[in-house]
């Protein structure tokens, strides 16, 4: 394992939420509506990288059986407490990682996501993921790939240039407070960004193409610098 697979291991060890810009019920219930229109239904799913759950028991009504799946045994505590709070019966658990996830699956689905994930992937983790998601996919499934940092507004929105206090003076400060960031990270060998890899969507789409698929990007309504990756076979 990686230096920065281990620091990416040991910084989700012990968190119990995943991440969102709001845990307020509200936001997370007009997030989870944002995505299920880009699921575009179907009526088995895979979350990998479920977290604590805040999406997946939004989408339980709209499907027969799920499987939610992280590798961290915290946050599919809480998840757990969640899913018995809505008394969701139609999900079920699985701590792995991408790598062993795909040996502990028993079925096929018909939706295959991932929400704020692949930004701790490189883009060959993704290229194997993809993959073996393809294995795993029923006909006419989909992939889709939610939340992706991308590199051509993720450091604008890193120097607060969405930010409701944009200035001139706030724009430098984080600016250089990001450039001491870098320099901390390199020295102590870890990754630069806590939010992970950018991904371009060129790039991205080539790893999909040669799995013979196709992929549409669509601007996040939530994360003004991220977007999805909407990934299915040519006429499904």
């Amino acid at each position: 394992m990686s230096r920065e697979k281990d620091f990416w291991v040991e910084f989700f060890a012990d968190r119990r939420n995943g991440g969102h810009r709001s845990s307020a019920e509200e936001f997370i219930s007009s997030e989870a509506k944002e995505k299920l229109f880009h699921l575009d239904g179907g009526k088995t799913l895979l979350d990998f990288g479920c977290g604590a759950g805040e999406l997946l028991v939004y989408y339980s009504p709209e499907y027969e059986k799920m499987v939610g799946v992280d590798f961290s045994a915290s946050m599919l505590e809480e998840a757990s407490k969640r899913i018995m709070e809505r008394k969701c019966g139609n999900i079920s658990l699985i701590q792995a990682d991408d790598k062993t996830v795909w040996e502990k699956l028993d079925s096929s689905f018909d939706r295959i996501t991932a929400a704020g994930v692949i930004q701790y992937l490189t883009y060959q983790e993704i290229d194997n993921f993809i993959l073996n998601s393809s294995n795993y996919l029923n006909k006419d499934g989909k992939i889709v790939l939610f939340d992706i940092l991308d590199p051509r507004l993720y450091p604008l929105w890193k120097i607060g240039l969405f930010s409701q206090d944009t200035g001139f003076l706030n724009i430098l400060r984080k600016a250089g407070f990001e450039f001491k960031n870098m320099i901390s990270a390199r020295a102590k060998n870890r990754p630069v960004n806590i939010l992970g890899y950018s991904h371009s969507p060129d790039k991205l789409k080539k790893i999909v193409n040669k799995h013979d698929f196709e992929m549409t990007c669509v601007q996040s309504m939530y994360y003004e610098y991220k977007f999805h990756a909407i990934i299915s076979r040519p006429d499904s």
